[in-house]
């Protein structure tokens, strides 16, 4: 498992957070439990197996519910 961490441009209201949060979670190779969207920082936080999920994939899934992402830290 790798950590990932995101900065997203803003998030403007709390069902963005809810949005962002499901979405992420129904990718595979998500740990579902460990995935966090903090909306006073725009961050997104959470935990993936890379032999099963790109880090790319995750940014691509947030963009495709209308959110910018500005960086990604992948430790």
């Amino acid at each position: 498992m790798k950590k990932l961490n995101m900065q997203l441009e803003t998030l403007t209201c709390p069902s963005c957070l809810e949005k962002i949060e499901k979405g992420v979670k129904s990718l595979e190779g998500v740990d579902k439990d460990s995935v966090k969207v903090l909306f006073n920082s725009a961050k997104v936080k959470l935990n993936f197996d890379d032999n099963v999920l790109d880090s790319k994939e995750v940014e691509n899934k947030i963009r495709s519910l209308g959110y910018d992402v500005l960086s990604t830290k992948i430790s």
